[in-house]
């Protein structure tokens, strides 16, 4: 096979990443027809063992997996062009749809548009609740950890990174088979040494605008960068796992953006190629425009895009050079195990809490103690939302409709029923 240029990856990863619609499943078919079966850049078992190793960490598996594709051909020099091709236009999209939408979200037309998209909205994360529960929840034990989690998040209002933590570890100590010590070789102390190395000059260059605007007293931009710098580090299981924390967090913690905002920002998210966890460049557009105006929501946007993609490149860096080894240990393997079956149960709450703030007009809350509840009003029910919502629903999850189609059709209903 002749050798892999950059300019090679350049061209096959562009075309990549402009057409990256439709999540992180048909992301990661998408590139396993053009790297394996076309450009045969990776072999079969190199592709799974690389997804199995992308999704033990924390950020967008589908990213990750082209960044450890550029890396495996080309170094880290291929990995910046494969992983930053990835995201670069989807961020440039958004970042457009954003300001449109801090520009004309109050127009009569553009509401009733976005009314539309967020009944479709509560429909697209019951289809991803549908298919990770039929992927993930194959064991009793399973069940039993999607629904503690569900519990927890819901009723108890636990933090999203606590939950993850408690699944790993339960995987983990749950594992079957006996975990063998194996004493590092030269070329594995060689590659810690490198891996240490990398993994400094990541944390300063990740850490290092967080510093500067410390230093420069830029109190609103720390603390948004900060919040979407450790989203990116529990962020397992994809966006829509991280969403119900996101939200919670954005919207009733902070005030940075509203109920409605949020459930725009993943409709139009929806829409775009790339990762979904692109979301976070919309919500800190809306909460910097919201602060201060466009300069600022420009730099917030900006500031999410560092905080939230540099740790992806610096895991593949740091640890793509054992991932043969990193992808068969069994108590690794158990632990996302165990943290897949959590995200079933939390992708379950935003579901939940999606539906709830979609369909109903007026929510109330129960607090007694630990517990904390979130109760809609019956009589509040629009009727609209639940017609659009339901004719999403058929076009979606029984006669199989491309996302965007639906969410097209889905907004001009939006649009004639609000009229």
């Amino acid at each position: 096979m002749p050798p892999t240029t950059l300019f090679d990856l350049v061209r096959v990863f562009g075309k990549i990443g402009l057409v990256s619609f439709g999540g992180p499943a048909a992301q990661i078919a998408l590139m396993h027809r053009v790297l394996v079966d076309e450009k045969r850049w990776l072999t079969e078992a190199e592709f799974l063992r690389a997804l199995s190793f992308c999704m033990l960490l924390p950020g967008p598996e589908a990213m990750q997996l082209a960044t450890y594709a550029g890396w495996h051909r080309r170094g880290m020099p291929g990995g910046l062009i494969a992983g930053g091709l990835f995201v670069v236009p989807g961020a440039i999209v958004i970042l457009a749809l954003a300001a449109a939408y801090a520009a004309f979200g109050g127009v009569p037309l553009v509401a009733g548009l976005f009314f539309g998209v967020k009944a479709c909205v509560v429909v697209i994360v019951i289809e991803a609740l549908l298919r990770l529960t039929s992927r993930a929840l194959t064991r009793a034990a399973d069940r039993a950890i999607a629904v503690v989690a569900f519990v927890a998040i819901f009723a108890f209002a636990v933090p999203f990174p606590a939950i993850i933590a408690g699944a790993a570890l339960v995987g983990a100590l749950t594992a079957g088979g006996p975990s063998v010590a194996r004493a590092p070789t030269a070329a594995a102390q060689g590659q810690m040494a490198r891996g240490a190395t990398i993994m400094t000059i990541g944390l300063t260059l990740w850490w290092g605008p967080l510093a500067a605007l410390w230093l420069a007293g830029q109190d609103f931009l720390l603390e948004l960068g900060v919040f979407f710098a450790k989203l990116a580090v529990v962020t397992f299981g994809g966006a829509y796992a991280v969403l119900g924390y996101m939200a919670q967090t954005v919207v009733q913690d902070f005030g940075w953006i509203s109920t409605t905002q949020m459930i725009d920002a993943l409709g139009l998210a929806e829409t775009t190629p790339g990762p979904l966890i692109l979301v976070t460049e919309f919500t800190a557009f809306l909460a910097g425009f919201g602060a201060g105006g466009w300069g600022l929501a420009l730099a917030a946007a900006l500031l999410s895009l560092w905080v939230t993609f540099v740790p992806c490149f610096l895991w593949i860096f740091v640890f793509a050079p054992a991932v043969a080894q990193i992808a068969g240990r069994p108590r690794l393997a158990a632990a996302l195990h165990g943290i897949t079956a959590a995200v079933v149960g939390v992708v379950a709450n935003l579901a939940l809490w999606f539906a709830l703030h979609v369909l109903f007009s007026r929510i109330g809350h129960l607090n007694a103690g630990p517990l904390s509840l979130v109760l809609p009003e019956p009589a509040s029910l629009d009727l609209r939302a639940l017609a659009v919502g339901l004719v999403a629903g058929v076009m979606l999850l029984r006669l199989r409709w491309p996302i965007t189609a639906v969410l097209a059709l889905s907004a001009v209903a939006g649009a004639i029923v609000a009229a």
